[in-house]
């Protein structure tokens, strides 16, 4: 349990390097730099929701060590946004201005819909061993506008604020991930069928 829970406050701080670097730099530095903190969060092994979820039922894992990683993701998340926030005061009005758009809507849902699908893949890239899915995949969500529960739950740390869409963020990146992960075992199923037959 307690490694789990270091794992995954780990993982938040690594995000949120990426995330600070992302309100400091803008575009388009941060979103390229914001990779790191994936890079990193597959190359320790570390726990972060969005990079586990779609991996429930395909590597097993149980609901209750999800749920565990997603709160201290959570937790752990605003607290490092608010260390960012007192280190840096120049990031706060970016990110105040971020948090200002999030709305509790269907656009915002979609959204972390597909970035549930591109964390998915990037994961799954980096496990087949390639880093390109994060490398490429980080800089396509920013750069889309598409919303990430934990990146977001930073940026709400270093505005000092709460936003209601961030349970969109979070239902959003889940169900985004579990249908990608469905679809390419599907795809992966089907391609070992057809070499068994020929």
């Amino acid at each position: 349990m307690l490694n789990l829970i270091k794992k995954s406050a780990a993982a938040s701080l690594l995000i949120g390097l990426g995330n600070f670097a992302l309100l400091k730099l803008g575009n388009p530095i941060g979103p390229i730099i914001f990779a790191f903190g994936l890079l990193g969060v597959c190359y320790l092994g570390l726990n972060l929701f969005t990079g586990k979820c779609g991996f429930l039922f395909e590597d097993k894992l149980k609901v209750r060590d999800l749920a565990i990683i997603l709160g201290v993701n959570l937790i752990f998340g605003y607290l490092v946004g608010l260390l960012f926030r007192v280190a840096d005061p120049t990031i706060i009005e970016a990110a105040t201005s971020k948090t200002a758009g999030w709305e509790f809507s269907i656009a915002f849902f979609v959204k972390s819909l597909l970035c549930g699908v591109i964390m998915y893949l990037a994961v799954k890239m980096y496990k087949k061993g390639t880093p390109l899915g994060i490398i490429f995949g980080i800089p396509l969500f920013i750069f889309c506008g598409f919303q990430h529960c934990i990146a977001n739950v930073i940026t709400l740390g270093v505005a000092a604020s709460f936003s209601w869409s961030l349970s969109l963020a979070i239902a959003g990146n889940f169900i985004g991930s579990l249908i990608t992960s469905f679809i390419t075992i599907d795809s992966q199923r089907a391609k070992t069928s057809n070499k068994k037959n020929k």
